[in-house]
């Protein structure tokens, strides 16, 4: 069955606030622009043309029947016209009228005057209105000799129509300018308010910004400035509450490796020692999985470098297949961790690591391909789970806490970013780490 083609209306019209804002300020008085144009050169201007016209070529017509008429009275006669009727008559003798037309540039008037003529003349014609002056010439043939008449533009056809249109143009004009104006300042507003949040969700401070523009815009401004205060105060009280509880549980740690350095070397006092070193491993990720944020600010940094440096200090089972120069604004800590975190997973799932680095429109990715079991598509979002652990191939033999994605992913998530897991060309699992640039 043939797929059926639609046109939506979002498809057509600007995705930004301000175009659109635009399109619903100019489209309408566009509309009415022309509407009302065509109204007044249809009912009004056209109207009033032509009927001036009709005038003035019945005018002519009757003139030149009088000369018919009365050839030996017509010196008096045109004078008789000339103070009645505004219209001066001359006659050439033994000439013939222009064989070359001249055009207006807006030919309607030409059109309606060349009409109302040949109605109601028989005789060839010749007109010339292309002029600015005050009058407008008009040639008739009357037998071999031609008449030349003078007409007021004004009793011609309509001179003030344009009056018109550029008074509405220009009205228009204005008022679409002070309206775009108003809504400019008004997209700014919002345009501050998205970048600031922005920052706020990226884990950037926004010193500079202040609350601006219309009443409902700054309502929303200081509500998510006070979000951005009751969240940053609930992750301060967790972290100082958390590094209060490391340090009592370090303690008691501290101790039992203290005495189990003075106790005699054996296997099982080795087993004991290596039992605390995990749980001092594991009591750190822990702290680090739930504090979230360090205390470190963002900074500008090469993300290409880092991913190298980390590659380099993991060993050389990675192959950088292709790293773009790309800059930052992150904590370079946090960054640091959760790519190491992603590179050493993928080391010890699989033999070949190849990773990419890069830089896209708005985003920086790293691409981290291994050849290993991969995780089955159903499982990938539980594979994010804090302290989870699947039990498919991908663990088997694998020391760990099952914080290392979660950690990466509350990173990322913390800079704006995101992490996905896809198919690998290699045959594993690909780790796709998203960050704004």
């Amino acid at each position: 069955m043939p797929k059926r083609f639609h046109i939506r209306l979002r498809d057509i019209t600007p995705r930004g606030l301000y175009p659109r804002s635009v399109l619903m300020v100019v489209l309408p008085m566009i509309l009415l622009l022309s509407a009302v144009t065509y109204i007044f050169y249809d009912s009004h201007w056209r109207h009033t043309s032509r009927k001036l016209s009709q005038t003035i070529s019945s005018e002519i017509q009757f003139m030149v029947e009088l000369r018919r008429q009365y050839p030996d009275q017509f010196d008096s006669l045109r004078d008789d016209a000339s103070r009645s009727m505004q219209l001066d008559a001359t006659v050439l003798e033994n000439t013939k009228i222009p064989t070359e037309q001249k055009r207006l540039f807006f030919t309607a008037l030409d059109d309606i005057f060349s009409r109302e003529l040949d109605v109601s003349l028989d005789q060839p014609f010749w007109f010339d209105i292309s002029g600015y002056g005050e009058t407008v010439e008009i040639q008739v043939q009357d037998g071999p000799d031609v008449i030349r008449f003078m007409a007021e533009r004004d009793r011609t056809f309509s001179t003030t129509g344009h009056i018109f249109l550029v008074w509405v143009i220009g009205a228009s004009g204005i008022l679409i300018a002070l309206a775009l104006g108003f809504l400019r300042n008004q997209v700014r507003s919002i345009l501050k308010l998205t970048e600031a949040a922005k920052a706020y969700g990226r884990g950037r401070d926004a010193d500079n910004y202040r609350p601006s523009g219309a009443t409902e815009i700054r309502d929303a401004a200081r509500a998510v400035m006070d979000m951005r205060t009751r969240l940053t105060t609930f992750a301060e009280e967790r972290t100082t509450m958390l590094a209060g509880i490391s340090h009592d549980l370090r303690t008691p740690l501290t101790r039992l490796k203290l005495q189990l350095a003075m106790m005699e070397e054996t296997d099982d006092i080795k087993a004991a020692r290596e039992d605390l070193r995990q749980m001092a491993t594991m009591l750190d990720e822990y702290l680090a999985f739930a504090s979230g944020v360090e205390g470190e600010a963002s900074t500008e940094f090469r993300f290409d470098e880092l991913v190298t440096e980390t590659v380099a200090a993991l060993g050389d089972k990675a192959t950088i297949r292709r790293a773009d120069p790309v800059s930052i604004i992150a904590r370079e800590g946090l960054i640091r961790r959760a790519v190491s975190n992603l590179i050493s997973n993928a080391q010890g799932f699989g033999t070949a690591v190849e990773i990419d680095i890069v830089e896209g429109p708005h985003m920086a990715e790293l691409i981290i391909d291994d050849d290993g079991p991969g995780i089955p598509l159903e499982d990938r979002e539980e594979a994010f789970r804090p302290f989870h652990r699947l039990d498919a191939s991908r663990n088997q033999n694998v020391p760990g806490t099952g914080l290392g994605l979660s950690l990466a992913r509350d990173t990322a998530r913390q800079h704006g970013g995101d992490i996905r897991l896809e198919d690998s060309p290699l045959g594993g699992l690909r780790v796709r780490l998203r960050l704004p640039v």
